[in-house]
């Protein structure tokens, strides 16, 4: 039987998702007229768009196989533009980040290290890889095992980066731990999906 679907679905849902991120990026950044300030204001909107868009693809899988409605199918079905968006919204936040480096080189350096340019540059490679192979056709070139090795080994990857990210914020500014509910509550509802269907742990897990 097939699945009843909306208008917001698929390619519609993509375009939707990153027009929306592009113009709210651009109205937050014009708010202190395209200087330093808006721009990293633009890197923190887009760290945390990115971050909610990655939960409902992550934890899409899950949700359907544990509560099945309207919903999660809707969710299941269009996890992969949801992935794309989140991709999409990264890439506005490299962008920002690049004008951030080019606007302001000594506050840049400031607020990177060594470290966020080789992990970030790991889960940047992570996330152009999967959004690369996430179609038919490249997936098929891949190979199945090849693909559900990638998208788990950097969806996991992913998680651990927003986790390290947020959760490094949460001592000077404690509210930053809402921001790691999500993500707790997607890794839960993965670990309960797979011990609640154990054979369908490559479903759950992907």
């Amino acid at each position: 039987m097939s699945q009843r679907q909306s208008w917001l679905e698929g390619w519609r849902l993509l375009a939707a998702l990153t027009l929306s991120l592009i113009v709210l990026s651009l109205w937050i950044a014009s708010m202190r007229q395209f200087e330093v300030e808006g721009v990293r204001m633009v890197i923190r909107f887009t760290a945390r768009s990115s971050l909610m868009l990655f939960c409902l693809a992550f934890g899409a899988a899950a949700l359907a196989r544990l509560w099945p409605n309207a919903w999660t199918r809707w969710q299941r079905r269009n996890r992969r533009y949801l992935g794309l968006s989140f991709a999409a919204s990264h890439a506005i936040h490299a962008v920002a980040i690049v004008a951030f480096a080019n606007m302001d080189p000594a506050g840049f350096a400031e607020a990177t290290s060594a470290a966020s340019y080789i992990f970030g540059g790991i889960g940047y490679a992570f996330i152009i890889a999967m959004s690369a192979t996430s179609f038919d056709r490249t997936a098929a070139l891949l190979g199945p095992r090849a693909w559900r090795a990638l998208h788990l080994t950097g969806g996991y990857y992913l998680w651990l980066q927003f986790m390290v990210s947020f959760g490094k914020r949460v001592p000077a500014m404690p509210l930053y731990a809402a921001f790691l509910l999500p993500l707790l509550a997607v890794m839960a509802l993965r670990l309960i999906a797979m011990a609640a269907h154990p054979r369908g742990r490559t479903v759950a897990a992907r």
